[in-house]
């Protein structure tokens, strides 16, 4: 039986590209010369430092762009609260990556109200599709990149 799996990944070598060229156009930027900005990749996420809470906005700004070119989703950034402690200012970027329990049985209701012919099983942080037929694994697909869940998914294992 034909069968496929939904995850929800970041591509970690592309996020730290994403990183790298948002920390170059700050050192080349008129308005951030001369201020101790900088972002940092993290296990979970990206830390942003700046001088400023408005320039902190930008840098969240500069970093979505250079996701978008990236190929990497915006819809992952989880914006933190601001910080400021001494002369800086920091924020958090958590990126939301696996499949809950909470946005799993979304997705099952999701895919029952649509009435495919199709079982579904959560398997930890991802989902398993299975069906008679490939054309309902892809109205599957459809119905899933149509909704606006909130997190970006894609479909690995496309198996006959």
């Amino acid at each position: 039986m034909p069968s496929f799996d939904i995850v929800s990944e970041i591509d970690k070598h592309e996020l730290n590209n994403a990183v790298e060229n948002a920390n170059r156009e700050l050192s080349t930027r008129f308005d951030f010369r001369g201020v101790d900005a900088c972002f940092e990749s993290r296990d979970q996420g990206v830390e942003l430092r700046a001088e400023a809470d408005i320039q902190l906005q930008q840098m969240v700004d500069i970093l979505r762009n250079k996701m978008i070119k990236r190929d990497l989703d915006p819809e992952t950034m989880d914006i933190g609260s601001a910080v400021h402690s001494g002369k800086t200012f920091s924020q958090f970027i958590t990126l939301k990556e696996g499949i809950d329990a909470a946005m799993a049985k979304r997705l099952v209701k999701l895919v029952k109200e649509g009435k495919l012919k199709v079982q579904t099983a959560i398997q930890g942080e991802q989902l398993r599709v299975t069906g008679k037929k490939r054309d309902d694994l892809q109205q599957v697909i459809n119905l899933i990149k149509a909704s606006d869940l909130g997190q970006p998914f894609q479909f690995t294992n496309f198996r006959d």
